[in-house]
């Protein structure tokens, strides 16, 4: 009888143990998940910023000033635009004409 007793308290002390640890480790992850979260809060609200941020840099009026100053850019007038004009290959000419060459 007092093996079946000392076995029974050794199984009960080994099962709370086990459940001790267990506990610990659900505490630990709890933290862990918590802290993640918090930090993916964090860098979602930094990627808004910059995505505003990436808006504000980019509007017509801001482009087209630093276009102007720093790259001494100007804006296209028919006075300066040049228009060039992409003459065909001569065998697309012959198969136009109907295939006899000049």
């Amino acid at each position: 009888m007092t093996r079946l007793n000392l076995v029974l308290l050794v199984a009960v002390l080994a099962s709370a143990l086990y459940l001790v640890q267990s506990q610990y480790e659900s505490r630990r992850l709890f933290t862990e998940i918590d802290r993640a979260t918090s930090e993916a809060r964090k860098l979602e609200i930094e990627h808004e910023r910059l995505q505003v941020e990436k808006r504000g840099q980019a509007t017509p009026l801001r482009v087209e000033k630093i276009a102007k100053e720093q790259l001494q850019m100007r804006t296209a007038t028919p006075a300066i635009t040049q228009y060039a004009t992409l003459k065909p290959p001569a065998s697309a000419q012959a198969s136009q004409t109907g295939g006899a060459t000049p």
